[in-house]
């Protein structure tokens, strides 16, 4: 199985819509690839808090809320690149008026197979944390060959999230970020972390540029079940193409079967 995680230079020079036309060419060109991943929030840039509401697009289409552009331009470069794609985040405004950061699935066809939105927002009570919606759901997405779990940036620094996902058949998480430049010793570590310790696939896609005067890490990686690099990205917009073997993640658990040892349920310490 063939995957490209496509890091974007998010520029502020850079109009909208003009990357997003120039995504979905990327995305074209990756014709070949079995999956295709963008990072979080490339449209308007994980930091530019003030431009989620005036950016929020709905997901499904109805007579007074066509679906929004990112989701139609999304659509068609999947179809046309016969890719499955994860089209990394947008923001998004729920039908209950709440913005959320979701991440959308695309499938070969161009149909909008699985959304999944962010359960831990960044912020201690600023910024993404109080102008978004928290998610609630765990999202699995089954590919032909290999299941995917679904987490967002500052999902990555919760591992029992990716636990969860596990325990829903997870071989391979899928986590577009907007990550800092000043924290990027903790993107890679944590990356090779959840690896590790799922035995499990990881395709970490972030972006380039600076997003509202924050510098950006990078450094997308793809991560195998046994915490080996197969690929690591520099700073700038760069494309990463790996080749996953599926068989390599029931190999691992079986060589070294650690999640069978888990132990759950533990009682507190007592007072």
């Amino acid at each position: 199985m063939r995957a490209s995680l496509i890091q974007i230079d998010v520029n502020p020079d850079e109009s909208i819509n003009s990357r997003r036309r120039r995504v979905g060419s990327l995305i074209r060109e990756q014709r070949g690839s079995d999956l295709v991943v963008l990072p979080e929030l490339w449209t308007v840039g994980a930091f530019a808090y003030e431009l989620f509401a005036d950016e929020a697009e709905t997901l499904a289409g109805t007579g007074e809320a066509p679906a929004g552009a990112t989701v139609r331009e999304m659509s068609e470069a999947a179809r046309e690149a016969g890719v499955w794609l994860h089209a990394g985040s947008v923001p998004e405004r729920g039908a209950d008026g709440v913005l959320y950061n979701t991440s959308l699935v695309f499938s070969p066809d161009g149909e909008l197979a699985h959304s999944y939105r962010k359960i831990h927002r960044f912020g201690f009570d600023k910024g993404e944390a109080v102008l978004m919606g928290a998610g609630s759901q765990l999202v699995t997405v089954p590919l032909p060959d290999l299941t995917l779990g679904l987490a967002t940036c500052y999902d990555l620094r919760f591992p029992e999230l990716f636990r969860g996902l596990v325990d829903a058949g997870a071989q391979a998480f899928v986590i577009p970020a907007g990550w800092p430049e000043r924290r990027r010793a903790h993107w890679t570590l944590l990356a090779r972390a959840r690896a590790v310790e799922n035995q499990a696939y990881v395709l970490a896609c972030g972006t380039g540029g600076t997003h509202a005067g924050v510098e950006q890490a990078g450094h997308s990686i793809a991560v195998d079940p046994w915490g080996e690099v197969l690929a690591e990205a520099g700073p700038g917009e760069e494309v990463l193409t790996v080749d996953l073997d599926p068989a390599r993640v029931a190999e691992t658990r079986e060589v070294f079967p650690a999640l069978k040892d888990r132990v759950l349920g533990l009682e507190p310490p007592k007072r």
